[in-house]
């Protein structure tokens, strides 16, 4: 089947064709850098890095560009209570969200615009508003007429009368202070394309005075600076569609006389224990101090975890679904680490290769589980069925390797085995999914554990520890504990030690 995206726009999934053949161009919106980033912009970017990796792995070129806004109140804010500069905060948080796209195994964009960088295009783009009618200038502040625009609301679907709430609020963000004083806004309406100066705040020249950009115009111009008048596909979060999204399609087809986007792609939100994450809940969760936890989650579980769901629906962070998540990673890990475990014993002379196991270097044949996944992923991004056929592969690989531990071979062809494996590696990349051993001994050809690398411990085990642990488990299976059962397995797991449970309820085990 052809690739369909579900159209916020049109609120249907529509088959994907792009504006130049072989080409797409994809504008993410990206963050305010004032603070660290949240699991909610975790799951956005790994969706959104998801979809470019699938577009890539279909043979399009794909050129992706993703604001930074470094010019905003909450950034001015935090620089106050600091007793520092809005481009010192905006430096010091752009650096920690490079820092965490990258644990999460993010590439990076092809272009990274910064508002601050933007602000001719942005007065050029206020400068056309006005001169055709739909902006005025306000007190030193320039405000978009919403009312003029007849289309406004296409995107969100909401209607001028049902929009107030939602448009004060943001206004309430937007501009601190606007209630001490009488807004200059012709109608409540309306939004800000340009702020006058106050006291002691950063400003640049302009037609209307000393002042700054409001939040939406930034994301038009840098479209139009670094994409064009119209582009394939734009993508943010679902908290976006309104007011933003809106507004830059009131700003940017106004102008143009064209489509903004082809397609707009919006990802579901983060909720924790049932609730909408937020600070005022207290379950407000960073992606550093969660990565930096005790329990030293790794970023590859919750990436997987953030895969499991369609990516248009919300998501429930909860222990429990971690900890899912957790058991997930380790079959596919187990998988992903096939070749480097068995290579060798399988005849495979690429093995000590430095091009081993880089998924440019194999070739993959277009097998039944292949079309699978391509099938699920060209349903508006289906990752829960495409993350199913990797399942499959990586379980497959697991049996395989409990053969040619304990019978010292397998059945299967050691070619055909390579070719599940490297099929394997190739799909998981499409989704963000890699594990390598982080060292193989000259000597040995070991692989070592992350923990054991890392030098805490995982690994140490003795043999008599093992034995001792795998005899509480069968204490507590027999005691019909499975809970307790499966926590001792997932602990071993974790340290490298493989289980496998045989008919008479005999446990073998070996280290990974």
């Amino acid at each position: 089947m052809a690739l369909k995206l579900y159209n916020t726009l049109t609120r249907h999934k529509e088959p994907f064709e792009t504006l130049e053949t072989g080409q797409v161009r994809v504008y993410c919106c990206g963050v305010t850098v004032y603070d660290y980033c949240h699991l909610g912009h975790a799951r956005s970017y790994i969706v959104w890095d998801t979809v470019r990796r699938y577009l890539q792995w279909c043979g399009y070129q794909v050129r992706y560009v993703q604001n930074f806004t470094d010019i905003d109140d909450k950034i001015l804010n935090r620089a106050r209570q600091e007793g520092s500069t809005m481009q010192a905060v905006a430096e010091r948080f752009t650096q920690a969200y490079f820092e965490d796209m990258e644990r999460l195994n993010i590439q990076q964009a092809d272009a990274y615009p910064l508002a601050t960088h933007t602000i001719d295009g942005i007065k050029r783009l206020i400068h056309e508003l006005e001169n055709k009618g739909y902006a005025y200038p306000a007190e030193g502040d320039v405000y978009y007429a919403v009312r003029r625009f007849p289309q406004y609301g296409k995107l969100s679907g909401r209607k001028l009368e049902e929009m107030q709430a939602g448009a004060s609020g943001r206004v309430a963000i937007e501009e601190p202070g606007v209630s001490d004083r009488m807004s200059p806004k012709k109608d409540p309406f309306d939004f800000a394309l340009w702020k006058a100066a106050k006291p002691g705040e950063p400003a640049w020249e302009s037609p209307w005075g000393m002042g700054r950009p409001g939040w939406h115009i930034e994301c038009s111009a840098m479209v139009r600076q670094c994409l064009g008048e119209t582009i394939d596909i734009h993508v943010g979060g679902s908290d976006l569609v309104f007011p933003h999204h809106e507004n830059e399609i009131a700003q940017s087809e106004v102008v143009t006389g064209k489509s903004l986007a082809r397609y707009w792609l919006h990802n579901g939100m983060v909720n924790v224990g049932g609730e909408k994450m937020s600070k005022s809940l207290g379950n407000f969760t960073t992606i550093r101090d969660l990565l930096n936890a005790p329990n030293l989650l790794e970023p590859m579980v919750l990436r997987l975890f953030v895969l499991q769901a369609q990516y248009r629906k919300p998501i429930d962070f909860t222990d429990p679904a971690i900890a899912s998540a957790q058991n997930s990673w380790l079959t596919l890990k187990e998988g992903l680490l096939f070749g480097y475990q068995y290579g060798e014993q399988l005849g495979w002379s690429d093995r000590h290769d430095v091009s081993f196991g880089d998924p440019a270097c194999m070739r993959i044949s277009t097998s039944e589980l292949v079309k699978r996944f391509q099938i699920a992923m060209d349903d508006d991004f289906n990752t829960p069925g495409a993350l199913a056929v990797l399942f499959e592969l990586a379980k497959d690989l697991r049996r395989e390797g409990n053969l040619l531990i304990h019978a010292g071979t397998s059945e299967t062809d050691s070619q055909a085995l390579r070719q599940q494996w490297q099929t394997l590696v190739c799909l998981a990349q499409v989704l963000g999914l890699e594990s390598r051993p982080p060292m193989i001994t000259e000597t040995s050809h070991a692989v070592a554990s992350p923990a054991t690398v890392s030098g805490t411990g995982i690994g140490s085990l003795s043999d008599a520890q093992i034995e001792s642990l795998v005899q509480q488990r069968q204490s507590a299976r027999q005691a019909k504990n499975f809970a307790e059962g499966d926590r001792i397995r997932n602990e071993l797991q974790a340290q490298g030690i493989i289980l496998i449970d045989q008919p008479g309820g005999v446990t073998r085990w070996h280290r990974s």
